[in-house]
């Protein structure tokens, strides 16, 4: 790795073998079922983020496509080559992904002190991209401003696109059974990164995502003893850690090509991603869509595990 622009800069990333991050340095080192009542969220506030969807008290969105001109970076405009930036999402930490058009790839931005680490997502994609289908990371860097993410662009949409907002049966047949592709390919054994109960809910008091922000990690861990016992892992598996629907990729027929977003990706109880995964259709398309996604991965539904994993989410 050398530096750019007084900054550290991975790119290309390997695609393997892979070896894990160097701590001292922070380099990458080379539907026909009974009804079910599916638990909603807190009566008394809206979650800390919904899936899909981030919102505002009064459900003002948070996250979503730019109603306006965006800076651009100077890491993002050198990723760009020459190419014609075009905005396309925008979320409440200052987070930005611009289209390359013509290019064939994408480019996000975080800047510094959001909480957001792109190298850490570029990891978890190069070893993700090994076992399931992911977009290609093609450049990774920070500097004293930000940090970035290059990665090819896949022929699909988001399942949460309009086109798919239309057609929810499809979008989230689609999502359901990219997810149980996803947690059966992905090995559990060889991936370096844990999503667990205590590690989320660490991670998110050390870094301010909690709700409310100021919470500290004692006061995290006394909302999670609230909750009561965590139920028994079902199943473990590599969750993708946001596996709400529009970060599922559809081709124009429907079919589950390719997810994003993986910066939370790691071990869990797969109940950890279906509960928010069927959370998100209720935002994306509405009720009555959570069953078909079950049905779609292969389950059942678990009203505890779901009420349990929601809250968690709610929380970290």
């Amino acid at each position: 790795m050398g530096s750019a622009a007084g900054g550290v800069r991975v790119g290309p990333l390997p695609a393997r073998p892979w070896a894990p991050r160097d701590a001292s340095s922070g380099r990458l080192c080379g539907c026909d079922r009974a009804p079910v009542a599916f638990p909603p969220a807190s009566p008394n506030r809206l979650p800390r983020r919904l899936p899909g969807l981030l919102v505002t008290a009064d459900r003002r969105p948070l996250a979503g496509p730019p109603d306006g001109a965006v800076a651009v970076p100077d890491p993002v405009v050198a990723a760009a080559a020459g190419g014609r930036l075009e905005a396309v999402w925008v979320n409440e930490l200052g987070g930005v992904t611009w289209r390359v058009s013509g290019a064939g790839r994408y480019v996000k931005w975080a800047p510094a002190g959001s909480g957001l680490d792109l190298l850490v997502e570029a990891e978890r994609m190069v070893w993700a991209g090994r076992f399931a289908p992911v977009p290609a990371v093609l450049d990774a860097g920070t500097d004293g401003d930000g940090s970035w993410l290059v990665t090819s662009a896949v022929d699909a949409s988001s399942a949460a696109s309009a086109a798919w907002r239309a057609k929810p049966a499809t979008a989230v047949a689609a999502v359901g059974a990219g997810l149980r592709a996803l947690h059966d390919a992905l090995p559990v054994d060889d991936c370096p990164w844990s999503w667990s109960i205590e590690s989320r809910v660490a991670a998110a008091a050390q870094r301010g995502a909690t709700r409310p922000p100021e919470t500290s990690a004692e006061e995290a861990e006394g909302a999670l003893a609230a909750f009561g016992a965590p139920p028994e892992v079902d199943r473990l598996v590599v969750c993708h850690g946001d596996a709400c629907c529009p970060n599922t990729l559809l081709d124009s027929s429907g079919r589950y090509i390719a997810h994003v977003d993986l910066a939370a990706l790691g071990v869990a109880d797969r109940w950890a991603d279906l509960a928010v995964a069927t959370y998100s259709t209720v935002w994306n398309y509405g009720p009555g869509w959570e069953g078909p996604l079950l049905d779609a991965y292969g389950i059942d539904p678990d009203p505890e595990r779901t009420r349990y994993y929601r809250q968690l989410w709610d929380l970290a």
